[in-house]
């Protein structure tokens, strides 16, 4: 339903906030979602309408919306000391102490965390920290950056160029420099015949192609999400880090994990990199480390580079970056806080425990006339429309069929988030089964609605 009256919360959005990664033909239709408060796994806009969020904000609000242990986390640290940097050799006690907390629960035995205000800018300051670092191995001409089609790393000029989406074309990106080797998605690009670990040795070959026609000697280093989240969910094919990595290893190009998806049990492990063998040389946390309850991200580099870039940094005295947020006294907080709700209150046991539902009702999706794909692990997974299950055959794009689905689900009380031809679902940690039946059924009942409507 449109609500705006002229003094309408959304004719005051509409008249005052520039909205990204929205789509403007639904927004000038249907008006935004202006919202007030949350309870659980629900929010609420300001006429009092409760919407399920299947997608835990943007992945991040995992232990849902009102968790009075996190609010009261970051309300007594307020109290105490709510605000500092981590320039200059001075830092918050609690960011020390998150800091000691990440690298234990990190798959490195020792290592250094540094801190920033969100993924893409954990994900830029990787790559400055390892230009920094061949620059001043006398390996200056090592700067290409190496991610995946379809990857997602962040919105800063670097990361949208590591970033392997067309949309990016809008602004002129990728730099010179940044490189895409192949996703690894076997469902749509494996070839006839091909089985999924050969598929995954070809992808291992491709990419030693790649690194040698580049020149290993100019590769700086290499991005991967253990699951592509914003690309759709695409689960790594069968032994496919176990096949790249040696070959990383064989031209000394370090692995750097983007976790800020998968990070802190959304697969159902702490870390995708291990559930999916990456031994990474970093990881890059954002998002679940704070529950969404705080903008914060981290890097947790592993010993060596740790090593590496320290010593570098006292040949040019410091390492010259930082923000001004970095590592705030309130994230590190409510970090500890989430760190502590995902370990002993249960939050990852109860993803291991109520995931086999959701993956048994995603996969249900998968008899529908029009799912080609069906694919996800722990509490993520996504269903890809098509319009022939046989030959793949893709929607026609003026169908606009996901954004259809996430409109009509909208109006029923179910948050979805469409992505490409694919619907794409990641629910909070604190999900009971009961409510897990309750979004597939909603979202069941508008994919009939929907491909009724559109007649095909």
């Amino acid at each position: 339903m449109n609500h705006q009256t002229d003094n309408s919360w959304e004719k005051k959005d509409m008249a005052n906030v520039f909205h990204g990664f929205t789509d403007l033909g639904t927004l000038n239709s249907n008006g935004p979602v202006v919202l007030t408060h949350g309870e659980g796994i629900h929010v609420f806009d300001v006429h009092g309408k409760r919407y399920m969020d299947a997608n835990s904000g943007l992945w991040n609000n995992v232990a849902g919306f009102n968790h009075q242990g996190l609010i009261n986390a970051i309300c007594d640290q307020a109290r105490k000391f709510p605000g500092y940097h981590s320039f200059f050799g001075r830092i918050a006690d609690t960011t020390v102490a998150l800091s000691e907390k990440l690298v234990a629960i990190s798959p490195f035995e020792e290592g250094k965390v540094f801190y920033t205000n969100s993924g893409s800018e954990a994900n830029d300051t990787m790559v400055k920290m390892l230009w920094m670092l061949h620059r001043r191995n006398g390996q200056p001409q090592r700067r290409k950056i190496i991610s995946r089609v379809n990857a997602y790393h962040g919105v800063t000029v670097a990361t949208a160029s590591m970033t392997g989406k067309a949309y990016n074309e809008e602004f002129g990106l990728p730099l010179p420099g940044f490189l895409h080797a192949d996703c690894p998605h076997f469902w749509r690009y494996g070839k006839k015949g091909e089985s999924e670990k050969a598929f995954s040795q070809r992808m291992a070959r491709n990419l030693e192609e790649m690194i040698i026609k580049e020149g290993p000697d100019t590769i700086a280093g290499m991005w991967a999400e253990p699951v592509m989240g914003a690309g759709g969910v695409i689960v790594p094919s069968e032994g496919y880090f176990e096949a790249i990595r040696p070959i990383l290893r064989k031209y000394g190009i370090p692995l750097i994990a983007d976790e800020v998806i998968c990070g802190f049990g959304r697969t159902g492990a702490m870390w995708g990199s291990v559930k999916y063998n990456m031994e990474p040389d970093a990881i890059i946390a954002s998002k679940c480390i704070t529950a969404g309850y705080f903008p914060m991200g981290a890097i947790i580099l592993g010993k060596d580079l740790s090593d590496e870039l320290t010593r570098v940094s006292e040949t040019a005295e410091e390492f010259p970056h930082g923000f001004t947020a970095g590592g705030n006294p309130l994230g590190s907080a409510v970090a500890l806080k989430a760190l502590d709700v995902l370990e002993e209150d249960g939050l990852l046991e109860n993803v291991n425990r109520v995931s086999p539902r959701f993956l048994e009702r995603l996969q249900r999706l998968g008899a529908h006339k029009y799912a080609g794909e069906v694919r996800g692990v722990g509490l993520m997974g996504a269903v890809e429309l098509v319009a022939d299950k046989t030959t793949k055959q893709a929607l026609p794009g003026d169908l606009q069929v996901s954004e259809r689905i996430a409109n009509k689900a909208l109006e029923k009380g179910l948050i979805c988030r469409p992505l490409g031809a694919a619907i794409v679902l990641g629910p909070p940690f604190i999900i009971t089964e009961a409510q897990i039946d309750e979004m597939f059924d909603i979202l069941e009942e508008t994919m009939t609605d929907v491909f009724a409507d559109v007649g095909l």
